[in-house]
């Protein structure tokens, strides 16, 4: 390919960047244009820049965020037609000789997200078409590493590798006895030792490339799960992005989709595979945590046993749970297609979704409809 295509996708991601890295906070900003930078300097995950060089070359970014901010997308000149940047599937096709894969979509909060990657592997799991990715040579910001498009699953090795990492680098204290053990899965951290940062970087890849299948086993259960559609999920994110709401749809799906009998936990469980189970545990943040309290609670009593029954029926208890609170996301879907605001549908999101998962909401007068 030559540079015209690499610098159209690349002024792409420069814009979606631009447009909409207001949708982190400050410290995730930090942290993705940290490793923004790793990737584009070919350094390690483990690998850190000068700290004066790094904030140098935040600064310019931002600057130039700032010239680009009102800029339209581009389309992508392949074979002399400049093609939607939206339409992988006719990108890619053209791309096959070269062995590359260009990947394009929406991300959390309806972020635009591109990729140009080598294609390392291609494989069908459980009727869906697999792709495994290696180097890349155009990313954007929040560079998702694992997606699911049309029954086709898309697995990044390189942001997979920066999100290993720094989960493992900075692991919440709640969740460090499950980082434990996952690790010691791999002879890391024997008799609870201190983490040995030149043994984890000698198998560290050994350690990515075994857990792949967490990933797809997730996308593979996403592609199975119907209670809550991908259309219906966009439908409620198009009308409250960037809120409580959109998080918390994302992850009941997230759920939906990981305990699935064809998903990540059936899988891991079926396989019995410890570092995988613990690696899942740790990963839980934030609303998802929240949201697979049942599965996060019977993990610590799974270490002290190795009951793979506990796991088994916390799994099923967390997907009626799920499936309980994606029944009033539907509802409220429904109220937005008959066509009430987006304003009174909120309000009775907030007291009848929201509240009672113990989730802050704010004041309001009145009744919702």
């Amino acid at each position: 390919m030559d540079d015209s295509f690499y610098q159209a996708v690349k002024y792409n991601c420069d814009i979606s960047d631009a447009r909409d890295n207001g949708i982190y906070s400050i410290c995730t900003l930090v942290l993705k244009l940290r490793n923004l930078y790793k990737w584009e300097h070919g350094l390690n995950p483990w690998e850190e820049p000068d700290p004066p060089v790094l904030l140098d070359w935040i600064g310019a970014r931002e600057e130039y965020w700032e010239t680009i901010h009102g800029e339209e997308f581009s389309p992508i000149p392949v074979s002399g037609k400049g093609i939607d940047p939206f339409l992988p599937e006719e990108i890619t096709p053209r791309l096959s000789a070269a062995n590359l894969l260009y990947g394009a979509g929406y991300g959390r909060s309806m972020k635009a997200v591109f990729f140009v990657a080598d294609v390392l592997e291609e494989r069908w799991v459980e009727g869906c078409r697999t792709f495994v990715l290696g180097r890349e040579k155009a990313r954007e910001l929040s560079s998702p590493f694992a997606m699911l498009q049309d029954n086709t699953i898309y697995i990044r090795k390189e942001p997979m590798r920066f999100y290993f990492w720094d989960q493992i680098q900075e692991i919440n204290p709640s969740c460090r006895l499950s980082m434990q053990q996952a690790l010691k899965a791999y002879g890391l951290m024997p008799d609870n030792s201190p983490l040995d940062r030149k043994q984890l970087i000698d198998i560290f890849d050994r350690i990515v490339d075994e857990e792949l299948e967490i990933f797809i086993y997730h996308e593979v259960g996403e592609s199975r799960e119907n209670l809550l559609s991908s259309s219906q999920l966009q439908k409620i994110i198009g009308a409250y992005p960037g809120t409580a709401i959109e998080l918390l749809s994302r992850s009941v799906k997230d759920i939906l989709a990981d305990t699935h009998p064809a998903g990540l936990l059936p899988h891991i469980i079926g396989r019995k595979k410890k570092s995988s189970l613990g690696f899942y545990l740790a990963f839980l943040d934030g609303m998802r945590k929240l949201l697979g309290a049942a599965v996060n609670e019977a993990g610590r009593d799974f270490w002290d046993s190795g009951d793979w029954t506990l796991v088994r029926d916390a799994v099923a208890e967390c997907r009626r749970t799920n499936e309980e609170i994606a029944c009033r996301l539907l509802d409220m879907n429904r109220r937005l297609e008959r066509g009430d605001s987006p304003a009174a549908v909120k309000r009775w999101a907030e007291k009848n979704i929201l509240a009672p998962l113990g989730l802050e909401v704010p004041a309001w007068k009145g009744k919702a409809t």
